[in-house]
C-alpha cells in the first residue's frame, strides 16, 4: 500500500510498529467473571487473577493447558526417537560397501583379489575402526567406493549440522573446495573467539570483517560477537547434551568416526577447538545435561542436537508459563518459540492472556485498599454486577420488573411514558427532540420559509411519571454454615446483582447491605465482595434487624423493603452494652429480642421477605413466624435460584 498524502503534511499508510491502534479492545467479560467468582469465594484479587491466567477462559486456553501441551510434546520427542541414527546409517553404508566389494573380487582368480579379501576379512569388528582402516583402501567396486565416500560426506554433514543448524542441506553436494572453505571459516571463527577472550579492542571490526567474509554460514544474522557466541553456544551445548545421552561405546564410536568427516581430520579438530572456546565463553549453558530417548526413530547427529535444543526450549517455555519466579509477567513468554513448538494457536492464546492481564491492570479494574491490599475497583464491580444481573434477569424468564406509578407528581424517579405534549412554561421534562424538529419543519414549510427556524411553539416535552422511592435493607447471613454448606458465593452474587439493579435502574432507592454473624454490620459492596468466611459461632439476626431499622428510619419518605437471606435460626442477640450473647439451642431471650425487632419494623410499614436456605425444622418454624408477624413471606429457593428469588421479590414488593 502506498501512503496517501493529506493536507497540512499528514499522510496515512500501513501500520508497522506495535499493536494495531484500531484493533477492538480486549473482551474482559469472561476474565472478569472468572476473577469475580474467585474473589467472592474468598480468594484475594491477586490470587484470583493468577488463577484465571492459569485456568484460561471460555475462549482462551490457560497457562496450565499450554504447559500440559509442552510436556506432552517433550514426552513425544523422547518416546519416539533414539540418538544412534548416524551410527546406524554408517553401519548400513559400510556393510553395503563390503558386500559389493566382495562380489567384485570373488570371480577374480589372481592372488591380489585373495589378498584384498583377506584385508576385508581382517577388518576390526567396530564400525569406526573399520571405517578408519579403510581410509587408504583402493576399492575395486564402484558401489563400494561411492558408499565409502557417502560415509565421509555423511559424517561431515552431520558433524557440521550438529553445530550449525541448516548446514546439512547446504553441504549435500559438497566438493573439496567447499570443505576447504568450511575449514577456513572455522579457523577464522576460532581466531575471532580467541581475540574476544583476550579482550581485543577492535573486536567489533574483526567481527564485521568475519561476517563480511563468512556471513553465508550464519542465517541468524548476528549483529555483534556476543550474539554470535550466544547462538553458537546454544547449539554446541545441545550437541554436547546429545553425546552425554549416548552410551560410552556410542560416544567413542562417533568420536573416532568424525576423524573421517569429509576425509579431512582438520574439521573435527577445528570443531573441538570451537567447543572448548564456547564452553569457556558461556559456562552458564547446560553442558552436562542429558536426556533419555527410548523410541525407534533413529536421529542423526544434527537431528539429535536439534532434539536436545527443542527439549531445552520446551523447558524454558515451561518455566516462563509457570510464572513462579520474582517479577514474572506474561510478556516474558517467548511467543516465537511457543509457536515453533506448539503451533500458531498456542501463540494466539498466550497473546490473549498477556493482553487480558495488561488490560485488567491498565483499565483500572484493581485498586489498592487503605491497608495496601489489592481489591476489585468500583468499575470492576459494576462490570461484574452487569454480568450477574444479566444471568438473573434471564432466570426470571423475561419479567421486566417495571413498577406501577404510586403518586404522579410526587418527588421521585421519572420514567418516560412514551407520550409527549406541547411545552408549557415551568415544565422541567426533557424535550422530545424528533417531534420538536418535525413540528419546526412542518411549520416552516407551511408558511413558505426556505429555512427551518425553531420556535417555542414547536417544542414538545416527554411525558413522564414519578416513581416511588424505596429504602431497601438486604440482610445476609455470614455465619460459618454459609461457608461450609457452599452458600457463600450465591449469597455474594445475590448482593452484587441487587446492588447493580438498584444503582442503575432504580437510582433513587437507598440500599443498605447488612451482614450478620456473631455481630452484624453495615457494609459497602467492595467489602462484602471481598469478605472472607471466618469461623465464629452465632447468627445474630437481632443485631441485623436493628441496623435495618436504623436505615429505614433515615429514609422516612421511602417505601421500606427488608430482605433477609439466612440458613439458621437466631442463636445470638445484642445486649444493651453492645456485647453479643450466643447460645445453642437459642435462648428464649434471643428469640424474644429478635421478634421484638421484627415488630418494630412492621410498625414502620416493612414486610420482611425471608429467603430460607436449608430445611432445618426449627429454622422453618421461626422464619414462618417472622413472615406472619411482619406481613411478609418466606421463599425457599435452591442455591442457583437465590439471586433470581431476591431480585424478583424486590421488584414484586416495589410494585
Amino acid at each position: 500500500m502506498t501512503a496517501v498524502p493529506l493536507p497540512d503534511g499528514y499522510s496515512y499508510g500501513p501500520w508497522h510498529d506495535g499493536p494495531d491502534p484500531l484493533a477492538p479492545p480486549a473482551d474482559l467479560r469472561d476474565a472478569l467473571e472468572e476473577i469475580g467468582q474467585d474473589v467472592m469465594a474468598g480468594a484475594s484479587p491477586r490470587a484470583a487473577l493468577e488463577e484465571m491466567l492459569r485456568r484460561g477462559t471460555n475462549r482462551t486456553a490457560g497457562l496450565d493447558e499450554l504447559t500440559r501441551r509442552l510436556w506432552q510434546r517433550r514426552s513425544q520427542i523422547q518416546r519416539r526417537n533414539n540418538l544412534d541414527g548416524t551410527l546406524q546409517e554408517v553401519q548400513r553404508l559400510l556393510q553395503e560397501a563390503l558386500d559389493a566389494e566382495r562380489r567384485e573380487l570373488f570371480p577374480d582368480p589372481d592372488d591380489e583379489a585373495r589378498f584384498r579379501e583377506a584385508q576385508l576379512d581382517a577388518l576390526p569388528p567396530g564400525t569406526a575402526a573399520a571405517v578408519n582402516e579403510l581410509a587408504n583402501y583402493d576399492w575395486r567396486s564402484e558401489q563400494g567406493r561411492e558408499n565409502y565416500q557417502q560415509i565421509r560426506d555423511l559424517l561431515g554433514q552431520e558433524l557440521m549440522e550438529s553445530r550449525f543448524q541448516g548446514m546439512k542441506q547446504a553441504l549435500q553436494n559438497a566438493g573439496p573446495e567447499d570443505v576447504e572453505r568450511i575449514n577456513e571459516m572455522l579457523g577464522d571463527l576460532n581466531d575471532l573467539l580467541e581475540a574476544h577472550a583476550r579482550g581485543a579492542e577492535d573486536i567489533q571490526q574483526r567481527f564485521e570483517d568475519f561476517m563480511g567474509k563468512h556471513g553465508e554460514f550464519f542465517p541468524e544474522d548476528p549483529r555483534t560477537v556476543e550474539e554470535l557466541i550466544d547462538a553458537l553456544a546454544e547449539r554446541s551445548a545441545a550437541a554436547q547434551r546429545m553425546l552425554n545421552s549416548m552410551s560410552a561405546e556410542q560416544r567413542a564410536e562417533l568420536a573416532e568416526l568424525t576423524q573421517q568427516a569429509f576425509g579431512d581430520p582438520r574439521l573435527a579438530q577445528q570443531l573441538s577447538r570451537l567447543d572448548s572456546q564456547l564452553q569457556a565463553a558461556r559456562p552458564g549453558e547446560d553442558w552436562t545435561g542429558s536426556a533419555r530417548f527410548r523410541g525407534n526413530n533413529p536421529l542423526g547427529m544434527g537431528e539429535g542436537a536439534q532434539a536436545m535444543q527443542d527439549l531445552a526450549e520446551l523447558d524454558a517455555l515451561a518455566e516462563q508459563l509457570g510464572q513462579s519466579y520474582p517479577g514474572a509477567r506474561l510478556e516474558d513468554i517467548d511467543l516465537e518459540a511457543l509457536e515453533r513448538q506448539l503451533g500458531k494457536d498456542a501463540g494466539v492464546d498466550a497473546r490473549r492472556l498477556a493482553e487480558l492481564e495488561r488490560e485488567l491492570r491498565r483499565q483500572g479494574l484493581f485498586e489498592r485498599a487503605a491497608d495496601g491490599s489489592l481489591r476489585l475497583s468500583p468499575k470492576a464491580l459494576r462490570r461484574l454486577g452487569e454480568t450477574v444481573l444479566s444471568d438473573i434477569v434471564n432466570a426470571l424468564r423475561g419479567k421486566t420488573g417495571e413498577r406501577e406509578t404510586e403518586s404522579a407528581g410526587a418527588a421521585g424517579e421519572r420514567e418516560p411514558t412514551g407520550a409527549s405534549r406541547p411545552w408549557r412554561f415551568g415544565d422541567m421534562q426533557p424535550w422530545d427532540v424528533p417531534r420538536t424538529i418535525r413540528n419546526a419543519v412542518l411549520r416552516s414549510v407551511s408558511v413558505g420559509e426556505r429555512q427551518v427556524r425553531l420556535d417555542v411553539e414547536d417544542v414538545e416535552v416527554v411525558e413522564t411519571e414519578h416513581r416511588s422511592r424505596a429504602a431497601v435493607a438486604l440482610l445476609v447471613d455470614t455465619s460459618w454454615s454459609m461457608v461450609s454448606e457452599g452458600r457463600w458465593l450465591p449469597m455474594k452474587r445475590t448482593a452484587l446483582a441487587l446492588h447493580q439493579l438498584i444503582s442503575t435502574r432504580f437510582r433513587n432507592d437507598a440500599l443498605q447491605l447488612i451482614t450478620f454473624g456473631r455481630y452484624a454490620q453495615s457494609m459497602e459492596l467492595p467489602e462484602l465482595v471481598g469478605l472472607e468466611g471466618a469461623w465464629e459461632q452465632g447468627t445474630n439476626a437481632h443485631h441485623g434487624l436493628l441496623l435495618a431499622g436504623q436505615h429505614l428510619r433515615r429514609h422516612p419518605d421511602a417505601q421500606p423493603v427488608v430482605l433477609m437471606v439466612t440458613d439458621g435460626e437466631p442463636t445470638a442477640h445484642l445486649e444493651p452494652d453492645g456485647e453479643a450473647v450466643f447460645d445453642y439451642p437459642p435462648q428464649p431471650r434471643t428469640l424474644h429480642k429478635t421478634l421484638s425487632e421484627v415488630d418494630r419494623l412492621a410498625k414502620l410499614g416493612a414486610s420482611i421477605s425471608v429467603f430460607r436456605l436449608g430445611d432445618d425444622p426449627r429454622l422453618t418454624s421461626f422464619v414462618d413466624l417472622i413472615a406472619r408477624r411482619s406481613g411478609g413471606r418466606v421463599v425457599a429457593p435452591d442455591l442457583d435460584g437465590l439471586g433470581a428469588a431476591v431480585v424478583g421479590d424486590y421488584l414484586r414488593t416495589r410494585r
